[in-house]
């Protein structure tokens, strides 16, 4: 058996994995944090169900397994009660993760610049109060997007979503495309056409439904019903967790890094993707199968 990396920090623990046995029809969502993993959960319960009404309950019913804060015999003995097809969802890269050739592995990407502009956004609703070291409220010496650039894919830094880590999801990912039980998806690309996301992560679970009915499960998933419906949609919704569910969803918008990011701190950015990504592996995880590079399983 290859030996998984082991992803350690606040957050995450790798080897959690260890507690729960892998079913042939899994279904695994595999993202760096704020690409779309929420929305992805959300398609994969639709489909899965074939209900636009069904209570998605997502940190319940579909768990976020490595996560250190729940407790680990409750999470496995959850998931191994349960007798209809399972999914889960993992912020940790492929290398990190038990692979079995019978489960399904949905991976999500976004341009890191939008997964950093919204992660900025994010710590400021949930209570994770270390999160303050890397990104302070009152940032006014760009110690948060330094922190971005310099911060490791593993240990203590992995849970903060620097660069590196993004394109150690991406790299892990990308190294397993060519299996039939591995799928890349681009946030843009489900904006642009969440109809076809729909069709190909159909495809993948092996599912189908007439098309009024599929017609009424893409709408339930548009970013304006999830956002409206916030206390259904967002991970502990309705609990109190966040501050706002609501704000959970913000605008789901790209590109808002234009106004606030230096020349100096776009210049550092593109030296490290141009040192680690091909330009063709760049365009894609920028910008998806929109940047005519091509399409990437």
């Amino acid at each position: 058996m290859t030996r998984r990396t082991h992803y350690l920090g606040p957050l995450t623990d790798s080897r959690r994995w260890e507690a729960v046995p892998l079913r042939p029809d899994d279904v695994i969502v595999v993202t760096p944090p704020k690409c779309g993993t929420t929305w992805m959960q959300t398609i994969v319960a639709l489909l899965l169900s074939g209900d636009p009404e069904v209570e998605t309950e997502l940190s319940i019913r579909m768990p976020w397994v490595d996560i250190r804060h729940r407790d680990l015999a409750e999470v496995a003995g959850r998931l191994d009660a349960m007798t209809h097809r399972r999914s889960m969802k993992s912020h940790t890269p492929l290398d990190g993760l038990p692979l079995d050739d019978r489960a399904q592995y949905i991976c999500v990407f976004r341009h890191p610049l939008d997964v950093h502009m919204s992660f900025r956004k994010h710590v400021r609703n949930i209570p994770v109060p270390w999160f303050e070291d890397w990104y302070p409220e009152n940032d006014t010496g760009g110690r948060t997007f330094r922190s971005f650039l310099d911060g490791a894919p593993d240990g203590f830094d992995c849970d903060a979503v620097p660069l590196a880590h993004i394109l150690r999801h991406y790299g892990s990912a990308r190294a397993l495309a060519d299996r039939p039980n591995v799928a890349l998806f681009h946030y843009a690309d489900m904006k642009r056409d969440l109809a076809a996301t729909f069709e190909r992560v159909a495809g993948m679970l092996g599912t189908s439904h007439p098309a009024p009915l599929t017609a009424r499960l893409i709408g339930a998933a548009s970013f304006d019903n999830m956002k409206r419906n916030a206390a259904r949609f967002a991970p502990s919704g309705g609990k109190g967790f966040m501050k706002s569910d609501s704000d959970f969803f913000h605008r789901g918008a790209n590109g808002q890094w234009h106004s606030i990011l230096s020349d100096d701190d776009l210049a550092a950015y593109n030296a490290m993707m141009e040192a680690h990504l091909s330009p063709e592996d760049r365009a894609w995880l920028e910008h998806g199968s929109g940047a005519g590079s091509g399409h990437l399983r």
